[in-house]
């Protein structure tokens, strides 16, 4: 199992390390190793991610690594991050 971001989700990452590094640059680099350390857990165990609360009935998943929510979809033998937003944003309805 691989782990992917789709390139608007990858856009979402890159921009929340350049703005939490904006204001301190030791907690964006903690940050991106949670991230990775949590990402890496999906390979092996990709149903271990919640489901989306707001959304319980479809097949996309969360995992939460603080203050971010990782929405993610298992598709094959491949995890897609399809979206990264802020905790105090509201996710819409992603796509089936």
């Amino acid at each position: 199992m691989k782990v992917r971001f789709t390139p608007s989700a990858r856009v979402q990452f890159l921009s929340a390390l350049e703005y939490i590094r904006q204001d301190n640059p030791p907690a964006a680099k903690r940050f991106r190793k949670k991230a990775e350390e949590l990402l890496h857990r999906l390979e092996k165990f990709p149903e271990s991610g919640r489901s989306i609360p707001e959304f319980p009935d479809l097949p996309q998943r969360e995992i939460i690594i603080r203050p971010y929510r990782f929405f993610y979809r298992v598709a094959g033998k491949t995890v897609w991050i399809v979206a990264v937003w802020h905790g105090a944003q509201l996710p819409e309805e992603p796509d089936r």
